[in-house]
């Protein structure tokens, strides 16, 4: 702390015993006003700088929402970034050290923030052959193939289900084409069963952008939670939801 010509003649006036008394009281005030609270709200600002609290664009790409998602999903992909299952240098050097205790706080911080979507913008260039496709897919899937649709296993609002399935509404749809186009060439991974490895490569890329699509332009619902269950067993196995 440093000290000026006026506080030194003041501390020169009061004598040695209460100068002394004074400048530790005064230094311990400083450390204390720079004490940062050791609180799970303080330890996740690190998360929110980039992903913001309802998800963030910039120039760096897109950051996806946190608040609200399921634990047991978030803390799958806390723990797949640690492992080397999924692939981003800043989430990787930011979670190689930490235990899954502690991803699990953060996971189940996140998911109890409640917070609203912003509105979802309609418009898209999309034509109505594509977006027709895209709706088949999420709501029917194509038995031929052996794909299910996206609400056997997400929910039939789409909101994702708990513990470990996430929701598809409130996304762009770059971001959505990405995550599944990095199913399909082998950029992410889950613990196994693997099932939306699976899924995704039976996709195509005029799969992904149908669905991706379709999705990205479906308004959000006024109730936002993930379902607690499912009407009917899942039709894959799933690590994210174990039978």
């Amino acid at each position: 702390m440093t000290t000026t010509p006026v506080r030194r003649k003041l501390l020169a006036g009061i004598g040695p015993t209460l100068t002394l008394a004074l400048t530790l009281t005064l230094a311990g005030a400083c450390a204390a006003a720079a004490t940062v609270p050791d609180t799970i709200e303080q330890r996740v600002a690190a998360c929110i700088a980039c992903h913001g609290r309802e998800g963030s664009a910039s120039n760096a790409g897109y950051f996806p929402r946190l608040s609200g998602k399921p634990a047991g999903y978030l803390f799958n992909q806390l723990q797949s970034f640690r492992d080397g299952r999924r692939f981003h240098s800043d989430m990787v050097y930011m979670t190689r050290h930490l235990s899954d205790a502690y991803l699990r706080e953060m996971a189940e911080y996140f998911a109890q923030v409640d917070l609203p979507y912003p509105r979802v913008n309609p418009a898209t260039d999309a034509s109505a052959d594509v977006l027709k496709h895209g709706q088949a897919l999420a709501l029917a899937g194509d038995a031929a193939r052996g794909i299910p649709a996206c609400v056997a296993c997400h929910g039939k609002a789409l909101m994702g289900v708990a513990p470990g399935v996430p929701p598809l509404l409130g996304l762009p749809r770059l971001y959505i084409a990405s995550q599944l186009g990095a199913w399909l060439t082998d950029d992410r991974h889950a613990l196994p069963p693997d099932c939306m490895t699976d899924v995704g490569r039976k996709l195509n890329s005029a799969d992904i952008n149908a669905v991706a699509s379709w999705l990205a332009i479906q308004p959000v619902p006024a109730n936002t939670k993930p379902a607690t269950s499912l009407p009917a067993p899942l039709p894959v196995k799933c690590s994210a939801m174990p039978n």
